[in-house]
């Protein structure tokens, strides 16, 4: 029997235990979840905390969670009007008013999820599962409808918080030419869907909102759940997807949150120790960073607030995200991961100037992803 064979014997065998241990199945995915049997999704939903790890709850869990999705979809995108109410109410408590507030939210998310992954075709494809409610309303529901009359641009937006984002990559990555394009009635594209989610997340969470970026945090959860070989879970991939996006976001939403950027949860918090174990563990490279005036927010903002989701193709994401979700010290293993992407391309930066470096670490080289989670296993290893 192959290794490839072991390790999938060894993860069933690990799943279908009445009580799954969470240290044996953190240690398991640590290591990489096989693409085989759907065991990424479902390991994800467990290590994000949204099935129990007891298996008997599970059903009912689920049930609960799935219609509670379907009755957020059914209460919250709603259309304004009613007695007494019209589009120029000034009032605050106008549903008109409300209706044009969402709406500049709304915008920003359509230009976001639009331009989400085009060097592969998922999420401009029609999803097999369309929703209902949203897709045979003659348009009501239709969240891209309320915002098409406005001025589609796909080009860098600056949103306050987490800075500018990159859109394309030189290596074929990203293209900014906004070809996504909205379903028929009937059909939805996956795209569509993702705009739903965070949609719904943003009028659930009012106190954060949608905050660009968040697109990149919804969008590996979405396509590995959407992705499932088992119809019965690849059937509800909208909903799984809302409630695993909300529990990631309630550990890192603290890097979404500019007024928190210095406290012990924020961004600059996080970045502070990434540049520590840079100077822990090369102190060469990072004396070559001072000397150069090369500050770590200039290319480790997007990195760690965005979990390497825009650094690397989405297969090399999942697999990172499979031992940063199994860290049960979330997220110090991101800060070794991102220090071993700076030692790896150690010699370029030795050698080269400020200009050289900044584009070199903006746009990460290609290299092999299990050379720098092994890197950043080491690194962890030698404190």
């Amino acid at each position: 029997m192959s290794i490839a064979s072991n390790r999938i014997k060894e993860f069933e065998s690990m799943l279908q235990a009445d009580l799954i241990k969470l240290e044996h199945l953190q240690t398991l995915c640590f290591n990489g979840i096989p693409d085989e049997r759907g065991l990424r999704p479902l390991c994800w939903k467990l290590l994000l905390s949204y099935l129990p790890l007891d298996v008997a709850s599970r059903v009912g869990t689920l049930k609960t969670k799935r219609t509670l999705y379907k009755q957020f979809i059914d209460e919250i995108i709603v259309s304004p009007g009613g007695e007494n109410d019209h589009p120029l109410n000034v009032s605050p408590d106008s549903s008109w008013s409300t209706y044009f507030k969402d709406n500049e939210v709304l915008l920003q998310i359509d230009k976001d999820v639009r331009r989400l992954c085009p060097d592969i075709s998922f999420f401009q494809t029609a999803t097999e599962f369309p929703c209902d409610q949203v897709v045979n309303s003659s348009g009501v529901k239709r969240l891209h409808k309320r915002v098409e009359h406005s001025a589609l641009f796909y080009s860098d937006v600056e949103r306050k918080g987490l800075g500018p984002f990159k859109i394309s990559r030189e290596r074929g990555g990203y293209s900014s030419n906004g070809s996504y394009e909205s379903m028929s009635e009937g059909n939805e594209a996956h795209w569509e869907v993702v705009e739903r989610i965070l949609f719904i997340y943003a009028k659930l969470n009012p106190g954060q909102g949608y905050v660009q970026g968040m697109n990149e945090i919804v969008g590996p959860i979405y396509h590995t759940f959407a992705t499932d070989p088992d119809i019965a879970y690849r059937e509800y991939a909208e909903a799984d997807c809302f409630f695993c996006f909300t529990n990631l976001m309630s550990e890192i939403r603290d890097f979404f949150i500019k007024s928190l950027d210095e406290s012990e949860g924020g961004v600059n918090h996080l970045i502070q120790k990434f540049d520590q174990a840079i100077r822990l563990h090369d102190s060469n490279v990072w004396a070559r960073l001072v000397e150069l005036d090369l500050k770590p927010q200039y290319y480790s903002f997007r990195w760690l607030t965005l979990l390497l989701s825009q650094e690397f193709p989405l297969p090399d994401v999942e697999r990172i995200w499979d031992s940063l979700f199994s860290d049960c010290n979330r997220f110090q293993f991101l800060i070794h991961v991102c220090c071993a992407m700076v030692v790896l391309v150690k010699e370029h930066i030795m050698d080269g100037d400020f200009a050289s470096n900044v584009k070199l670490l903006q746009n990460y080289p290609p290299i092999d992803v299990t050379k720098i989670l092994q890197t950043a296993v080491n690194l962890s290893n030698s404190i």
